[in-house]
């Protein structure tokens, strides 16, 4: 029975792939060829705004989430950028899931406009970052 039982289980755990060092390179090549593909001025964007998560809130792993560039913690979305050409937006998006700590009294910004990503940009996005998983 438990030969049974082995020999079915044998092929999911196969499937499943070489374990989670693989899965965090495999999302870092997914979300960096994800934001190679965006058009100008996304991707500057896009590019700056992994390069601020990385640096501040290495504990979030990068992965696509509804296709976009998104950052999370124990397989939870934390944060996530969306492109301004893909959803035919003014603006790019930085957002900030549920799973994101940044309660702050009654009421509290999960989500922000990108026009540009600028130096006060950066600084401003490293802040939520550390608060977002703290």
């Amino acid at each position: 029975m438990a030969e049974k039982k082995a020999a079915r289980t044998a092929p999911k755990k196969a499937a499943a792939g070489p374990g989670p060092a693989a899965d965090a390179a495999d999302g870092e090549s997914a979300v960096l060829a994800k934001i190679a593909e965006m058009p100008e001025p996304d991707r500057v964007m896009a590019e700056r705004v992994h390069a601020v998560v990385r640096a501040n809130a290495p504990t979030l792993a990068p992965r696509l989430w509804y296709g976009m560039p998104a950052y999370a913690l124990d397989g939870n979305v934390v944060c996530f950028f969306q492109s301004a050409e893909k959803f035919k937006a003014r603006y790019a998006t930085l957002g900030f899931s549920d799973q994101a700590t940044l309660d702050e009294g009654p009421m509290w910004a999960t989500g922000f406009a990108l026009t540009e990503v600028t130096a006060e940009v950066e600084t401003r996005i490293a802040a939520l970052l550390k608060r977002a998983v703290s």
